[in-house]
Protein backbone atom coordinates (compact mmCIF):
# COMPACT_ATOMS: atom_id res chain seq x y z
CA UNK A 1 0.00 0.00 0.00
CA UNK A 2 1.37 3.42 -0.95
CA UNK A 3 1.96 6.28 1.42
CA UNK A 4 -0.86 8.22 -0.27
CA UNK A 5 -3.26 5.30 0.18
CA UNK A 6 -2.28 4.97 3.83
CA UNK A 7 -2.79 8.67 4.44
CA UNK A 8 -6.04 8.53 2.50
CA UNK A 9 -7.35 5.67 4.61
CA UNK A 10 -6.71 7.71 7.75
CA UNK A 11 -8.88 10.49 6.32
CA UNK A 12 -11.92 8.51 5.35
CA UNK A 13 -10.83 6.48 2.33
CA UNK A 14 -9.22 9.03 0.04
CA UNK A 15 -7.12 6.93 -2.30
CA UNK A 16 -6.38 9.16 -5.27
CA UNK A 17 -5.63 12.71 -6.33
CA UNK A 18 -9.08 12.84 -7.95
CA UNK A 19 -10.68 11.79 -4.69
CA UNK A 20 -8.72 14.45 -2.86
CA UNK A 21 -9.92 17.11 -5.32
CA UNK A 22 -13.51 15.94 -4.95
CA UNK A 23 -13.31 16.03 -1.16
CA UNK A 24 -11.92 19.56 -1.26
CA UNK A 25 -14.69 20.70 -3.60
CA UNK A 26 -17.38 19.19 -1.38
CA UNK A 27 -15.92 20.78 1.76
CA UNK A 28 -15.81 24.13 -0.01
CA UNK A 29 -19.45 23.76 -1.08
CA UNK A 30 -20.41 22.98 2.52
CA UNK A 31 -18.54 26.07 3.72
CA UNK A 32 -20.22 28.31 1.14
CA UNK A 33 -23.67 26.90 2.00
CA UNK A 34 -23.23 27.38 5.75
CA UNK A 35 -25.63 29.84 7.45
CA UNK A 36 -24.68 33.50 7.53
CA UNK A 37 -23.51 33.78 3.93
CA UNK A 38 -22.24 35.13 1.68
CA UNK A 39 -18.90 34.14 3.18
CA UNK A 40 -15.47 35.68 2.79
CA UNK A 41 -12.77 33.75 0.98
CA UNK A 42 -10.73 33.55 4.19
CA UNK A 43 -13.69 32.05 6.08
CA UNK A 44 -14.39 29.49 3.33
CA UNK A 45 -10.72 28.53 3.31
CA UNK A 46 -10.65 28.04 7.08
CA UNK A 47 -13.94 26.15 7.27
CA UNK A 48 -13.04 23.82 4.41
CA UNK A 49 -9.45 23.32 5.61
CA UNK A 50 -8.20 23.82 2.06
CA UNK A 51 -5.23 26.04 1.09
CA UNK A 52 -6.25 29.50 -0.08
CA UNK A 53 -4.87 29.08 -3.60
CA UNK A 54 -6.74 25.79 -4.07
CA UNK A 55 -9.92 27.24 -2.60
CA UNK A 56 -9.81 30.18 -5.00
CA UNK A 57 -9.25 27.89 -8.00
CA UNK A 58 -12.04 25.51 -7.02
CA UNK A 59 -14.43 28.39 -6.33
CA UNK A 60 -13.75 29.80 -9.81
CA UNK A 61 -14.73 26.44 -11.33
CA UNK A 62 -17.84 26.16 -9.15
CA UNK A 63 -18.91 29.67 -10.17
CA UNK A 64 -18.59 28.80 -13.85
CA UNK A 65 -20.74 25.72 -13.31
CA UNK A 66 -23.40 27.65 -11.38
CA UNK A 67 -22.97 25.94 -8.00
CA UNK A 68 -21.49 29.06 -6.35
CA UNK A 69 -21.92 32.74 -7.11
CA UNK A 70 -19.50 35.59 -6.51
CA UNK A 71 -20.95 38.39 -4.41
CA UNK A 72 -18.01 40.73 -4.95
CA UNK A 73 -15.53 41.88 -2.29
CA UNK A 74 -14.18 38.29 -2.11
CA UNK A 75 -17.47 36.90 -0.81
CA UNK A 76 -19.22 33.79 -2.08
CA UNK A 77 -22.78 32.52 -1.86
CA UNK A 78 -24.92 29.61 -3.01
CA UNK A 79 -25.43 29.41 -6.78
CA UNK A 80 -28.57 28.42 -8.74
CA UNK A 81 -27.53 24.83 -9.48
CA UNK A 82 -26.88 24.13 -5.80
CA UNK A 83 -30.24 25.67 -4.92
CA UNK A 84 -31.87 23.46 -7.54
CA UNK A 85 -30.30 20.35 -6.03
CA UNK A 86 -31.50 21.44 -2.60
CA UNK A 87 -35.04 21.87 -3.92
CA UNK A 88 -35.05 18.40 -5.46
CA UNK A 89 -33.81 16.77 -2.26
CA UNK A 90 -36.29 18.64 -0.07
CA UNK A 91 -39.23 17.91 -2.35
CA UNK A 92 -39.56 21.50 -3.52
CA UNK A 93 -40.02 22.68 -7.09
CA UNK A 94 -36.76 21.85 -8.93
CA UNK A 95 -37.73 23.54 -12.18
CA UNK A 96 -38.47 27.03 -10.89
CA UNK A 97 -35.60 28.58 -12.86
CA UNK A 98 -36.50 26.46 -15.84
CA UNK A 99 -40.12 27.54 -15.50
CA UNK A 100 -39.28 31.24 -15.66
CA UNK A 101 -37.11 30.72 -18.71
CA UNK A 102 -39.74 28.54 -20.37
CA UNK A 103 -42.37 31.23 -19.87
CA UNK A 104 -40.09 33.80 -21.51
CA UNK A 105 -39.34 31.42 -24.38
CA UNK A 106 -43.03 30.70 -24.96
CA UNK A 107 -44.07 34.34 -24.79
CA UNK A 108 -41.48 35.40 -27.37
CA UNK A 109 -41.06 32.25 -29.45
CA UNK A 110 -37.31 32.92 -29.45
CA UNK A 111 -34.22 31.26 -28.01
CA UNK A 112 -33.53 32.18 -24.38
CA UNK A 113 -30.19 32.12 -22.55
CA UNK A 114 -29.33 32.36 -18.86
CA UNK A 115 -25.71 33.19 -18.07
CA UNK A 116 -23.64 33.86 -14.97
CA UNK A 117 -20.92 36.47 -14.66
CA UNK A 118 -17.39 35.26 -14.00
CA UNK A 119 -14.49 37.71 -14.27
CA UNK A 120 -14.06 38.89 -17.85
CA UNK A 121 -16.69 36.53 -19.29
CA UNK A 122 -20.18 35.16 -18.95
CA UNK A 123 -20.95 31.44 -18.90
CA UNK A 124 -24.20 30.11 -20.32
CA UNK A 125 -25.85 27.77 -17.81
CA UNK A 126 -29.23 27.38 -19.53
CA UNK A 127 -30.37 27.53 -23.15
CA UNK A 128 -33.92 27.01 -24.39
CA UNK A 129 -34.30 26.82 -28.15
CA UNK A 130 -37.01 28.95 -29.73
CA UNK A 131 -39.76 27.85 -32.08
CA UNK A 132 -38.20 29.60 -35.06
CA UNK A 133 -36.56 27.47 -37.80
CA UNK A 134 -32.97 28.34 -36.86
CA UNK A 135 -30.37 27.29 -34.31
CA UNK A 136 -27.58 29.37 -32.79
CA UNK A 137 -24.05 28.14 -32.13
CA UNK A 138 -24.25 28.85 -28.39
CA UNK A 139 -24.38 25.99 -25.91
CA UNK A 140 -24.55 25.44 -22.17
CA UNK A 141 -21.12 25.83 -20.60
CA UNK A 142 -19.87 28.19 -23.32
CA UNK A 143 -17.96 31.25 -22.11
CA UNK A 144 -18.40 34.52 -23.99
CA UNK A 145 -16.91 38.04 -23.77
CA UNK A 146 -18.79 40.72 -21.88
CA UNK A 147 -18.41 43.50 -24.43
CA UNK A 148 -19.82 41.58 -27.42
CA UNK A 149 -22.99 40.10 -25.90
CA UNK A 150 -26.29 41.59 -24.75
CA UNK A 151 -26.05 39.86 -21.37
CA UNK A 152 -22.43 40.94 -21.00
CA UNK A 153 -23.10 44.58 -21.78
CA UNK A 154 -26.06 44.64 -19.40
CA UNK A 155 -23.72 43.35 -16.68
CA UNK A 156 -21.01 45.89 -17.53
CA UNK A 157 -23.57 48.68 -17.31
CA UNK A 158 -24.11 47.83 -13.62
CA UNK A 159 -20.44 47.54 -12.66
CA UNK A 160 -18.38 50.41 -11.19
CA UNK A 161 -16.51 52.49 -13.76
CA UNK A 162 -13.19 51.37 -12.32
CA UNK A 163 -13.97 47.71 -12.91
CA UNK A 164 -15.06 48.44 -16.47
CA UNK A 165 -11.78 50.27 -17.08
CA UNK A 166 -9.82 47.30 -15.72
CA UNK A 167 -11.70 44.93 -18.01
CA UNK A 168 -11.05 47.14 -21.03
CA UNK A 169 -7.34 47.22 -20.20
CA UNK A 170 -7.20 43.47 -19.62
CA UNK A 171 -9.08 42.33 -22.72
CA UNK A 172 -8.35 45.05 -25.26
CA UNK A 173 -11.95 44.70 -26.53
CA UNK A 174 -11.18 42.32 -29.42
CA UNK A 175 -13.62 42.33 -32.32
CA UNK A 176 -15.67 39.29 -33.24
CA UNK A 177 -17.62 40.91 -36.10
CA UNK A 178 -17.45 44.26 -37.93
CA UNK A 179 -20.15 45.51 -35.53
CA UNK A 180 -18.27 44.77 -32.29
CA UNK A 181 -17.59 47.81 -30.11
CA UNK A 182 -13.80 47.79 -29.94
CA UNK A 183 -12.93 51.20 -28.47
CA UNK A 184 -13.36 52.32 -24.85
CA UNK A 185 -15.26 55.42 -25.98
CA UNK A 186 -17.80 53.46 -28.02
CA UNK A 187 -18.33 50.92 -25.25
CA UNK A 188 -18.80 53.54 -22.53
CA UNK A 189 -21.32 55.42 -24.71
CA UNK A 190 -23.22 52.17 -25.24
CA UNK A 191 -23.21 51.32 -21.53
CA UNK A 192 -24.71 54.72 -20.73
CA UNK A 193 -27.50 53.97 -23.22
CA UNK A 194 -28.02 50.54 -21.61
CA UNK A 195 -28.46 52.13 -18.19
CA UNK A 196 -30.94 54.64 -19.60
CA UNK A 197 -33.20 52.15 -21.42
CA UNK A 198 -32.76 49.26 -18.99
CA UNK A 199 -31.59 46.61 -21.45
CA UNK A 200 -28.71 45.88 -23.82
CA UNK A 201 -28.70 44.92 -27.47
CA UNK A 202 -26.29 42.75 -29.41
CA UNK A 203 -26.84 43.77 -33.03
CA UNK A 204 -24.57 41.30 -34.86
CA UNK A 205 -21.74 42.26 -32.50
CA UNK A 206 -20.92 38.72 -31.41
CA UNK A 207 -22.09 36.64 -34.36
CA UNK A 208 -23.24 37.60 -37.88
CA UNK A 209 -27.04 37.60 -38.45
CA UNK A 210 -27.71 37.21 -34.70
CA UNK A 211 -29.58 39.89 -32.77
CA UNK A 212 -30.17 39.70 -29.00
CA UNK A 213 -31.74 41.69 -26.20
CA UNK A 214 -30.43 41.14 -22.68
CA UNK A 215 -30.88 42.37 -19.13
CA UNK A 216 -28.86 41.84 -15.96
CA UNK A 217 -29.93 39.87 -12.91
CA UNK A 218 -28.96 41.78 -9.78
CA UNK A 219 -27.96 40.18 -6.49
CA UNK A 220 -29.02 41.37 -3.02
CA UNK A 221 -26.32 44.06 -2.99
CA UNK A 222 -27.29 45.38 -6.41
CA UNK A 223 -24.27 43.80 -8.07
CA UNK A 224 -24.99 41.86 -11.29
CA UNK A 225 -24.65 38.10 -10.91
CA UNK A 226 -25.71 37.19 -14.44
CA UNK A 227 -28.33 37.93 -17.03
CA UNK A 228 -30.96 36.67 -19.45
CA UNK A 229 -31.21 37.23 -23.19
CA UNK A 230 -33.66 36.63 -25.99
CA UNK A 231 -31.90 35.67 -29.22
CA UNK A 232 -33.21 36.12 -32.76
CA UNK A 233 -31.93 36.38 -36.32
CA UNK A 234 -31.76 39.70 -38.11
CA UNK A 235 -33.62 38.51 -41.20
CA UNK A 236 -36.70 37.50 -39.17
CA UNK A 237 -36.86 40.01 -36.30
CA UNK A 238 -36.12 43.72 -36.61
CA UNK A 239 -34.45 45.82 -33.94
CA UNK A 240 -37.78 47.49 -33.14
CA UNK A 241 -39.48 44.11 -32.80
CA UNK A 242 -36.85 42.69 -30.47
CA UNK A 243 -37.03 45.76 -28.23
CA UNK A 244 -40.70 44.91 -27.69
CA UNK A 245 -39.52 41.85 -25.71
CA UNK A 246 -38.11 44.12 -22.97
CA UNK A 247 -41.10 43.91 -20.56
CA UNK A 248 -41.13 40.09 -20.66
CA UNK A 249 -37.35 40.05 -20.28
CA UNK A 250 -37.47 42.30 -17.20
CA UNK A 251 -40.19 40.15 -15.65
CA UNK A 252 -37.91 37.13 -16.07
CA UNK A 253 -34.84 38.80 -14.54
CA UNK A 254 -36.84 40.03 -11.56
CA UNK A 255 -38.32 36.56 -11.02
CA UNK A 256 -34.90 34.90 -11.25
CA UNK A 257 -33.06 37.29 -8.94
CA UNK A 258 -34.14 35.57 -5.66
CA UNK A 259 -33.23 32.16 -7.11
CA UNK A 260 -29.65 33.10 -7.95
Amino acid sequence: MSTEETAGGARGGRTSAAGSALEKSLRILEAVAAPGGPHRLADVTAAAAVPKSSTFRILASLIEQGFVRSEGDSRYGVGPRLRGLSAMVSGGEPASIEGVLRELQQSTGQTVHLALHSGETITYIRKLEGTQPFRTASRTGMRMPLHTTAIGKSILAHLPAGEVAELIAATGLPGRTPNTLTTPEALRTELAAVRERGFALDDEENEPTIRCIGAAILGPTGRPVGGVSVTTVTFLVSRKEIEAYAPALHAATHALAPML
